[in-house]
């Protein structure tokens, strides 16, 4: 450590270790991260790199900035998978207090399908969701006979499409009105 912080007992108390480890940023903002302890779990989504360091430098010359001067450089995560994140009054109380919800959901387009048919695609679903848990619930619900509407689901997600789960929407059926459903 030379020096640069602060040093404590390890466990044992046979060695010295960082009281804290230094970082150029606050790399926990940028990439994110997720842990649960004893009686507390945290989920942390990641923000953009720049607007983090932004807004550090932004803090070390004005120590006093507020809230809202840090939000001009950090406006909100950076979902790296896409979706929309819901909810932007959610994100400043969770800023605020340490403590939050921040709701997104998927991007999703109606579009037809050949034979007069229609079908629900989803380009983009939120951080820390994947295609097959999406399928799999839809699925689920499909068979319980709590979500109406859906005759097939495909995923043809790949590295040129990228996210592409498509739900083919049997006649009858207004495609909105199953797209409100599975956003329920």
């Amino acid at each position: 450590t030379e020096a640069t912080v602060e040093c404590e007992p390890n466990y044992a108390g046979s060695e010295q270790q960082p009281s804290r480890l230094p970082a150029a940023y606050p790399n926990l903002l940028g990439n994110g991260s997720a842990g649960i302890a004893v009686g507390m779990a945290t989920n942390m989504i990641p923000h953009n790199l720049i607007e983090v360091i932004d807004a550090a430098r932004h803090l070390l010359d004005n120590p006093k900035a507020d809230l809202d001067d840090l939000m001009r450089h950090v406006p909100g995560p950076d979902l790296p998978t896409g979706g929309q994140l819901l909810g932007m009054e959610e994100v400043r109380q969770a800023y605020e207090s340490g403590r939050g919800v921040v709701r997104m959901r998927a991007t999703a387009e109606v579009g037809p399908l050949p034979r007069g048919k229609s079908a629900i695609t989803i380009t983009e679903l939120p951080y820390g969701v994947g295609a097959e848990r999406v399928i799999a619930k839809v699925k689920e619900l499909v068979n319980a006979k709590k979500l109406q509407g859906i005759a097939d689901v495909q995923d043809l997600t790949d590295r040129s499409r990228g996210t592409e789960l498509v739900f083919e929407i049997k006649a009858g059926f207004n495609p909105q009105a199953v797209l409100a459903e599975l956003y329920r």
